[in-house]
């Protein structure tokens, strides 16, 4: 499909040159038949499609250094990849480079409970990370809705974000330490479990966010967190996005660090869960404008609940909330969650729908979504806004879907239209285009408008100095 993507020159591979790379891994773990090939070149929403000769699968991080020393070499482009969950297009073949799927190093190297951190391979999933570090007593705190198929590799080199950000950070906030294959087939290890080095650059975090570009992360080293002895889980009706910001302020005076998450939903995007997705229900009886999700939780064994009973009471009073329920139990806090968790996946039932990851500062919020809102539907009267996202951390999917009888085509082909109205409000409050899925190809074009110069400077000649030749994931971020 590649709707998103600029038209340029498909790369070739020699016929000698593949059966080089496909010694290294081993005829079983290199896919060159089309129809096996699919799963790894469509993106989950089906924007972007690609092209790849061959899709290598190493089980080693030598043989990940081997295909990379071939590739520099040789002057051949690779794609990383890892799940395939990226929504930016970046992990995406789009001109017949070769794939790098990193699925095969799934190792769980070590768990250690005393100094809290747990050494993994790139290809170990997020819940296989959660399952582990859950089984030390643990907690691994990023949370995604594509847990079970993201990869923690993937996940660092987009610096995927999450619903619990808001207390823990994002995906950069969890690596202490990282291995990495470089662009000349070297190992970088930087694989320490020290909240304390002081000796030099900090070389981790140039991998981080990268996607993939100045090199392909093969392990990690993640930072977990005691399991908390008590969680409570409120669905609350608020009455508008300031009603939301404010109740905020009220959870971070009564309950700071313990807030875990702190989520809003629009009405139309509940209604269009509960009608699309026969698990869900309304969990309030009288509709409202706008709800709020939130999470507590703490190591204290007891008083939980009753913070949560004065957040919401003390929101009453303000007449920021109009109704509100507190779960109790898990299942009932888990049918909260699916709701929220539901909002992309229902979307698709809508029409078409254009996507913004963005960001603002948590006061700019309601301001933001107004003149969004005012923006979108008179560039394209009858478009239907879907704001929705992690408050807590100024974090909003900013989706519009199709009008009713538009035709989704057409509807999609305004996506730079759309972009440019939605991107310059964001601008306006001193936000970012992207919060937490990356730049890949969607948004490349887009940086030079939004970032400060000087940085795209030294981001360029970052990449010049690590891949000279260009062959990490090419066209991509830059």
């Amino acid at each position: 499909m590649n709707v998103l993507v600029k038209n340029e020159p498909k790369r070739t591979l020699a016929p000698d040159l593949l059966t080089r790379f496909v010694a290294i891994v081993g005829e079983k773990y290199a896919i060159t038949d089309p129809q096996m090939q699919q799963p790894f070149l469509v993106e989950m929403r089906d924007l972007f499609r690609g092209v790849t000769p061959v899709i290598l699968r190493p089980g080693s991080v030598a043989e990940v250094a081997a295909i990379v020393r071939l590739a520099n070499e040789t002057k051949t482009a690779i794609v990383p990849q890892g799940g395939n969950t990226g929504l930016v297009g970046g992990q995406v073949p789009h001109h017949n480079e070769v794939v790098l799927s990193l699925t095969r190093l799934d190792k769980i190297r070590e768990v250690d409970p005393v100094s809290n951190t747990m050494t993994v391979e790139a290809g170990v999933t997020l819940q296989r990370a959660r399952e582990a570090a859950a089984a030390a007593g643990r907690l691994y705190p990023q949370l995604l809705p594509s847990e079970g198929t993201c990869t923690i590799g993937g996940n660092l080199s987009t610096n995927a974000g999450g619903v619990a950000a808001v207390a823990h950070g994002i995906s950069r906030s969890h690596a202490l330490g990282l291995e990495v294959v470089l662009a000349d087939g070297r190992v970088l290890n930087v694989l320490n479990k020290l909240k304390k080095d002081n000796t030099g650059y900090d070389l981790r975090d140039l991998f981080i966010g990268a996607e993939g570009t100045l090199g392909i992360i093969t392990a990690a080293v993640l930072k977990l967190v005691p399991r908390p002895n008590s969680v409570e889980t409120a669905y609350a009706a608020v009455t508008s996005p300031q009603a939301a910001v404010d109740l905020l302020g009220i959870a971070k005076d009564r309950a700071g660090g313990d807030i875990t998450s702190f989520e809003m939903m629009l009405r139309a995007g509940v209604e269009a869960v509960i009608k699309h997705d026969s698990v869900s229900r309304d969990p309030l009886a009288t509709p409202s404008p706008w709800y709020v999700l939130i999470e507590l939780s703490s190591q204290a064994r007891s008083g939980l609940r009753e913070t949560m009973e004065g957040i919401l009471t003390e929101g009453m009073e303000r007449g920021l909330v109009t109704d509100a329920t507190i779960a109790d139990s898990l299942d009932q806090a888990k049918a909260f969650w699916r709701i929220r968790e539901m909002f992309g996946e229902v979307q698709r039932h809508m029409g078409g729908s254009i996507k913004h990851d963005i960001s603002v500062p948590i006061a700019a919020i309601p301001a933001f979504i107004e003149e969004a809102n005012a923006a979108a539907t008179k560039l394209i009267p009858g478009a239907r806004p879907m704001p929705f996202g992690h408050v807590g951390d100024g974090n909003i999917h900013y989706n519009i879907n199709q009008p009713e009888g538009m035709d989704k085509a057409a509807f999609l082909a305004r996506w730079g239209d759309v972009n440019k109205v939605v991107f310059a409000v964001v601008k306006k409050y001193g936000g970012s285009i992207s919060a937490e899925h990356g730049v890949g190809v969607m948004k490349r074009d887009l940086l030079p408008e939004y970032k400060d110069p000087v940085a795209l400077d030294l981001m360029r000649g970052i990449k010049r100095m690590l891949d000279p030749n260009g062959i990490l994931n090419p066209g991509k971020v830059l």
